[in-house]
């Protein structure tokens, strides 16, 4: 899995540059939004296959997204050395 691109920034915290924090902020916002739109599509008896295929394509795709970002952040965090 690909750490998400970031700038260096010394003084930020933990030296997380603005790049990452802003992909990171778009990329959960989406989810959300998928989130909901699949939530209302699975709650619609009526929804027809290709809308649960979408619904589905898309929160798959989201949740790949969600799982990077908490990858490159464990990446970041300081080694505590407990397991």
């Amino acid at each position: 899995m690909l750490p998400l691109p970031y700038v260096v920034d010394e003084g930020g915290p933990g030296g997380r540059g603005d790049l990452a924090e802003k992909v990171e902020e778009e990329q959960i916002e989406c989810g959300n939004v998928v989130l909901e739109g699949a939530q209302e599509v699975l709650a619609d008896q009526a929804a027809g296959e290709v809308a649960v295929r979408f619904a589905l394509t898309q929160a798959v795709l989201s949740l790949r997204d969600v799982l990077l970002i908490a990858h490159s952040r464990g990446e970041r965090l300081p080694d505590s050395g407990v397991r």
